[in-house]
């Protein structure tokens, strides 16, 4: 399965993880009481938000999931790295390497992290 970038209005995101994230997203949200997930084109990717709030972002090279704002644990994890737009770092957010995301356990992983806080916001 390769790779497919998607470029749109100077935006690129990857296609195929993108359907991955989209599937296992829908699951989760379902499982965990929520219900609408919508996309929309923002941080320069393909941003997934459950019941309005957003869970994540799929960009060219990775995810930028959303996270409890102080918890920098998951920055200890293979692949993640604090997210930074400009010169600004995002709180409550943190950026993972597509190459850390092949397996489906993975991608399931950081996805669950995303749409659990996308819900606790509501």
């Amino acid at each position: 399965m390769g790779r497919r970038l998607i470029y749109r209005e100077g935006m690129a995101y990857d296609e195929t993880l993108a359907g991955r994230a989209r599937e296992v997203l829908r699951e989760i949200a379902a499982g965990l009481g929520g219900g609408e997930v919508a996309e929309k084109r923002m941080f320069g990717g393909l941003a997934f938000m459950v019941d309005g709030s957003m869970a994540l972002t799929v960009g060219a090279d990775g995810l930028l999931v959303r996270r409890p704002v102080g918890d920098d644990s998951v920055l200890a994890e293979p692949g993640a790295s604090p997210a930074v737009m400009g010169a600004r770092t995002m709180r409550g957010w943190v950026r993972v390497e597509a190459a850390v995301l092949a397996s489906d356990d993975d991608l399931e992983r950081w996805v669950r992290r995303g749409v659990t806080q996308a819900l606790a916001a509501r």
